[in-house]
């Protein structure tokens, strides 16, 4: 018989475990992580326009600072809260492929916060194809950060049994 890995546990912060979206949207609303299945692996989100909720999701993944985080929007109004310009050819592809895994890297627009950039300049921007992730950040009303909901270096879960395990009251003792 083959003994279960044990998943590597994130950084001690706080769980709520569900599946209501309107919970999940008012959790990153208030500065909130939570992890969510987009169209490849499962993301651990946040509000890209928090900086204590970005500094949050490179906290619990342990997550260098240099290396930046994909932004994942609802649409193209969405795409010019966080980009300097958008040239036409991005737009383009945009229309072409969105919603789908492409993301576009595109100038950052000044304010947005260094850590989601790691210090570039650009920014990586996609509109996902996975239908609770899309509905997430049509709900939660503002561009979501997306990374692999492990810590840095872990291969990226596909199913929801694969998330880390998270901290409960029983680890603190």
């Amino acid at each position: 018989m083959r003994r279960a890995r044990r998943s590597p546990t994130f950084a001690a912060m706080p769980a709520v475990i569900g599946t209501d979206l309107h919970e999940a949207a008012r959790l990153l609303k208030a500065g909130e992580l939570v992890a969510i299945p987009t169209e490849t692996v499962y993301g651990l989100a946040a509000n890209a326009l928090d900086e204590a909720a970005v500094l949050k999701v490179f906290e619990a993944k342990q997550r260098p600072a240099f290396d930046p985080l994909i932004v994942h929007v609802h649409g193209l109004e969405q795409v010019r809260e966080v980009v300097r310009e958008l040239p036409p050819e991005a737009e383009a592809l945009m229309r072409r492929f969105w919603p789908g895994p492409l993301t576009l890297v595109l100038p950052a627009r000044p304010g947005l916060h260094p850590a989601i950039t790691g210090g570039s300049g650009t920014v990586g921007v996609r509109v996902t194809s996975g239908v609770v992730a899309s509905a997430l950040a049509v709900a939660a009303g503002g561009a979501l950060v997306s990374t692999s909901a492990t810590p840095s270096g872990q291969p990226p879960p596909t199913t929801a049994t694969g998330l880390p395990r998270l901290p409960d009251k029983s680890d603190e003792k």
